[in-house]
């Protein structure tokens, strides 16, 4: 009997091993897998990202020249139909 146990006890243990090499093998193909998905999708933020500074960069730069002075004043002049007071419709009102 106890001869039979120690004739079991080696094979027990190569399939104990060779389960946790599976699970080992299972474990590092997953972790791997995920690595990849989480890789792409990171590439896909960071183009995401660099595309709206550039729209950020060209917003900006589309605010600064609707806000220009002489642009302002065109369509003051064109669109609006306002003129430029004279000196005489002036009034200076000073705090007392």
């Amino acid at each position: 009997m106890k001869a039979a146990v120690e004739k079991r006890q080696p094979f027990l243990l190569v399939v104990v091993f060779a389960i946790v090499c599976v699970l080992s093998a299972i474990a590092l193909i997953y972790t791997k897998h995920e690595s990849r998905k989480l890789f792409v999708e990171l590439e896909l933020l960071t183009q995401q990202r660099d595309q709206l500074n550039i729209e950020w960069g060209q917003l900006q730069i589309e605010q600064s020249t609707w806000a220009t002075h002489s642009r302002i004043e065109k369509v003051a002049t064109d669109d609006l139909s306002l003129v430029r007071p004279t000196s005489a419709e002036i009034f200076v009102i000073e705090r007392q």
